[in-house]
């Protein structure tokens, strides 16, 4: 079918807007670089891990494991107990009673004007003693000498903030074809690799690893000033970086795995409380997702069959250029080796941009009917949007 001029306009703009992400990416692939192994400093400084717990026995001990096996010489592991209600209590109990490092804070109600994990990580660093803070979570598994060498790596290039992305464990094909489309709009489409371009504003931080240094922490107001963002973990890394400290993102997929969610339905139904405010809680940025959504991801595959001429060669180049880019964030996210497998999950793209989609639709309407909720308690709209998270940073920069 013959295209008119109006619709090969459109596939012109859409050409170009997934072209120009795609060149940004391959030019950038190597942004992200692994986690180096170098040369420890003498003396390694006090370390506080905070993990916050919320209805994790079955996987919070294989975790805390991890974290006890390591080999750093000054550690205490901090774990809040937020209102759990399954057998985590009586795991961490357990731990606690055989590894003195390991501190365990129970937290029975939630005071008002905090999000739970928000509030449980604050406790944490509040009774930490380190010179150097690591926000984790409670299902991510760490291979032996990852704080170690994460640590001397801060210390080497004087960073203030180091937040690693983990190896995704997905199982199942819909499953990995959705997250492994989430790591893509994250690398490719945030543009998350600017973290590490010193001309770049953007600030960049991983709920799995996020290590801070206490006095930076401090000086950003600690989590009271992130005490209502669902998307905590990345406000983290902008707040660091809006105040001027030094922040590296890197790959630490060979040090620290995470299975993100067990199904599919899970994904979306978990990514409901933080999509919309990741949007800073606006109808029209939302809006302007899911019709670019729809126009990049969706559309090309369609119209790539349905049309001819210019507008399948266009088309075909947008399709071959996310396919290629998809498969890249994949190999450094989710598996080195790019089997059959991987690329069922790039063909699958359209299909988990739809099921992103989705998430934000629901993120959206049960917002703005209901409110977010998260661990049991249901926050009103108006709460969330009167914190931005970023407060305070043009006072902070005109010291």
């Amino acid at each position: 079918m013959t295209a008119p001029l109006l619709l090969t306009v459109f596939d012109a703009l859409v050409f170009l807007a997934v072209v120009l992400p795609f060149v940004l990416l391959i030019r950038h692939r190597h942004a992200i670089p692994k986690l180096p192994a170098l040369p420890e400093p003498v003396t390694l400084p006090r370390l506080s891990v905070v993990v916050p717990a919320r209805d994790e026995g079955s996987a919070i001990g294989r975790a805390l494991g991890s974290l006890l096996e390591q080999d750093y010489p000054d550690i205490e592991i901090i774990v809040v107990d937020d209102r759990s209600t399954d057998t985590t209590g009586e795991v961490l109990r357990e731990l606690a009673t055989k590894d003195p490092r390991l501190l365990v804070i129970r937290v029975d109600d939630l005071p008002a004007g905090w999000l739970g994990k928000n509030h449980a990580l604050w406790r944490g660093a509040d009774r930490a003693s380190g010179e150097w803070l690591l926000f984790t979570d409670a299902d991510v598994v760490f291979g032996q000498g990852a704080l170690r060498r994460a640590v001397a790596y801060s210390m080497a290039e004087e960073l203030d903030h180091l937040t690693l992305a983990p190896h995704l464990v997905a199982r199942g094909v819909a499953l990995r074809a959705f997250v492994a489309f989430f790591g893509y709009a994250f690398v490719a489409l945030w543009g998350a690799y600017l973290a590490n371009d010193p001309k770049s504003k953007r600030g960049v931080g991983i709920g799995a690893f996020n290590l801070v240094r206490r006095s930076a922490y401090e000086r950003i107001g600690t989590m009271r000033a992130l005490s209502l963002r669902p998307d905590d973990d990345i406000r983290l890394g902008r707040r660091l970086r809006a105040f001027g400290f030094r922040q590296r993102v890197l790959n630490g997929n060979e040090l620290m795995s995470i299975e993100w969610y067990p199904t599919l339905a899970a994904a979306i139904s978990g990514l409901e409380k933080s999509m919309y405010s990741s949007m800073e809680y606006r109808v029209v940025d939302a809006v302007g997702v899911l019709l670019y959504l729809g126009a990049t991801m969706v559309w090309p595959f369609v119209g790539v069959v349905l049309l001819d001429g210019i507008d399948r060669v266009l088309l075909g180049i947008v399709v071959a250029c996310l396919l290629a880019a998809l498969l890249e964030t994949y190999r450094q996210s989710m598996s080195v080796r790019l089997s059959p497998a991987a690329l069922v999950v790039a063909l699958l793209l359209p299909f988990s941009a739809v099921c992103f989609g989705w998430a934000i639709v629901r993120s959206v309407y049960l917002a703005e009917t209901r409110g977010v909720r998260w661990r049991g308690t249901t926050y009103p709209l108006s709460l969330l949007r009167a914190q931005s998270g970023l407060e305070g940073i043009a006072a902070n920069r005109n010291k």
